[in-house]
């Protein structure tokens, strides 16, 4: 049975509208982390920036389980805007914000559990321990409204309302780099001022965030009028959402699990060590954020192409953002080169720890350059809602990198760890070309 079209055409300015403010608004992320880094960095202490970064990295990977709240709300309401969804969207944001809700109280509650099965894994030197645990303690509070910011971001993105989303983003990490320095700079709270700031970023963002999602329904009366409890327990609309969840989070895991034994390895071989990888681990991550931008555009318009059921749209889109993403790459691969090694005598004081960063840095640069069709693949597997194909081809890639770096790093050290990660991002690309190839013409009836 076929479904009605809903033709419309996909411009390179309609990529650039959502991948602007998308990624200037993601830059934010990585770059009040790096404040975080550097404020703490220049108190000249290995273990307390060793300390931030793996309680960061954590916090990553903690909230990655539930990172289906942004990226799957967004792919749903994408598709709900092509089919011409009267509520925008609505039953899907409203649905993940209860478990938004739910899912950050639990978090509350198990903080001494993750506090000790976090340390237990990374097992960090007691130094690094001390500090790890007094970020923590501070950061989980952060938990419900970091969730709740997720969905809503989804949503506003996924209407592709991206100066919104960018606007929400930057007040975020804006208040947690105003703050961070605040505390850490000028109070000395150390790690759990840097913490603190965080956490009243995301309690800022997540009001903001509310707020804007009730006035778009013209107040709170009004949006409780258009949704009703039965449709938030639609059996069918359900079992797509926890399908989608379930795979999701299994991708999440998988994703941060090779992050993690990134950081780990790294912690295994010391504080310098630890703390020079994590510094080059940013400029990766500010740049996989630039390219999350376009990334984030691929998704609203390839969602909205499946959602209006005209093929000619997503083909056009999924062109389109490869043929920008790889300037973007190039350009920022090279901006890690040039003017990294200034970057590096920012963020630290620390002569071993600049000294080990400058070492790896073309490493850094060459994983810039090879990770951008992973992340664009991410965003327009995410629009489509092939949950599927995401959750096998991030298995896949990370069975592929822990061979690689079981293989390579007992043979060539750091090096070699920095080679299995690239490797990673490359299996990971192969995989999703291969298995988007079979399953396109299915999306469309």
């Amino acid at each position: 049975m076929s479904r009605p079209t809903y033709p419309f055409e996909v411009r390179a300015r309609d990529l650039v509208a959502i991948a602007l403010p998308a990624s200037v608004a993601f830059i934010t992320e990585p770059v009040a982390g790096l404040v975080d880094i550097t404020v703490v960095g220049r108190l000249g202490d290995a273990a307390l920036l060793g300390g931030v970064v793996i309680g960061a990295l954590i916090f990553d990977f903690i909230f990655s389980l539930a990172y289906f709240l942004r990226i799957g709300t967004g792919g749903l309401t994408a598709q709900s805007v092509g089919a011409r969804d009267a509520d925008d969207g609505l039953v899907h944001v409203a649905r993940a914000i209860c478990v938004a809700v739910v899912a950050g109280l639990g978090m509350l509650v198990l903080q001494v559990p993750l506090l000790w099965l976090s340390t237990s894994l990374m097992a960090p030197e007691p130094a690094v321990t001390a500090a790890f645990a007094e970020y923590f303690s501070v950061r989980i509070w952060s938990a419900p409204f970091s969730l709740i910011n997720y969905c809503l971001l989804g949503w506003f993105y996924g209407r592709a309302a991206a100066t919104t989303g960018m606007a929400l983003q930057m007040v975020m990490h804006g208040v947690n780099i105003a703050l961070s320095l605040l505390f850490v700079g000028l109070f000395g709270w150390g790690v759990a001022g840097a913490a603190a700031g965080t956490v009243i970023g995301a309690i800022v963002s997540c009001a903001l965030g509310l707020t804007l999602l009730v006035r778009h329904f013209g107040g709170l009366r009004a949006l409780l009028g258009r949704i009703t409890p039965a449709q938030l327990r639609d059996p069918s609309g359900l079992r797509r959402m926890f399908a989608l969840s379930r795979d999701l989070m299994i991708r999440s895991i998988a994703l941060m699990s090779a992050y993690a034994w990134f950081a780990g390895q790294g912690s295994r071989m010391g504080a310098v060590p630890l703390a020079a990888n994590a510094i080059l681990l940013n400029f990766l991550m500010i740049g996989a954020f630039f390219l999350d931008g376009m990334a984030q555009a691929a998704e609203q318009l390839c969602g909205k192409a499946v959602g209006a059921n005209w093929r000619p749209a997503f083909e056009r889109a999924y062109r389109l953002s490869f043929a920008l993403g790889l300037f973007l790459s190039a350009a920022l691969a090279i901006a890690v080169l040039a003017f990294g090694p200034f970057m590096i005598s920012v963020m630290t004081t620390s002569y071993p720890v600049q000294m080990q960063a400058a070492d790896f840095l073309r490493f850094a640069s060459i994983a810039m350059l090879v990770s951008m069709p992973s992340f664009l693949y991410d965003g327009i597997l995410t629009g489509v809602t092939l949950n599927t194909v995401m959750r096998n081809g991030m298995l896949f890639s990370l069975v592929v990198f822990l061979v690689a770096v079981l293989t390579l790093q007992p043979l060539y050290g750091n090096a070699g760890l920095w080679s299995a990660l690239t490797i990673w991002f490359i299996a990971r690309a192969s995989y999703y070309w291969w298995a988007l190839r079979r399953r396109t013409a299915s999306l469309f009836t």
